[in-house]
This record gives structure tokens, C-alpha cells and sequence, in this order.
């Protein structure tokens, strides 16, 4: 068991190319997914909020100025 933050992505025709969000979200350590959500953020057993909440400062700086929107959720499975 650890935490996971996944993400949806919503994209828009006036932004970025959806390949190159992906590629920026990678560099963060992001897993692309199939289902309902786009990527994944695989922590372990050692995360806690703060974590979180950094690690989501980063997605936004790193897609800021793209044009996408997203959201995330943070959970321990």
C-alpha cells in the first residue's frame, strides 16, 4: 500500500499539444493511465499532505501558461 496522486487532464485546442503535457508531466514523475484518469504519481509509503501539496505547485508551474486545465486527487491504496 501507498499514496497515489492522479491526475485528469483537460486539454484545449488552443493550447499545447497533448503529447507535449504528457511528456512535461513524465519529467515529474507522472505514469501515463487508462480509465477514467490520465496520469498517475506513485509515492510509496512515505508521502504526507505537504508532499502532496508541493508536488501539485510543481504540476502547476510546469502547465502553467499551456492552456489545460486539471485536477488532482491524492489517495492511499
Amino acid at each position: 500500500m501507498g499514496r497515489k496522486t492522479y491526475l485528469t487532464i483537460i486539454f484545449s485546442s488552443e493550447g499545447e499539444r497533448p503529447s507535449e503535457i504528457l511528456t512535461r508531466l513524465r519529467s515529474l514523475g507522472f505514469k501515463p493511465i487508462t480509465g477514467s484518469r490520465d496520469m498517475v504519481y506513485e509515492w510509496g509509503n512515505h508521502a504526507n499532505v505537504e508532499d502532496a501539496i508541493s508536488l501539485l505547485d510543481k504540476v502547476y508551474a510546469t502547465l502553467q501558461g499551456y492552456n489545460v486545465l486539471f485536477s488532482a486527487e491524492t489517495i492511499e491504496e
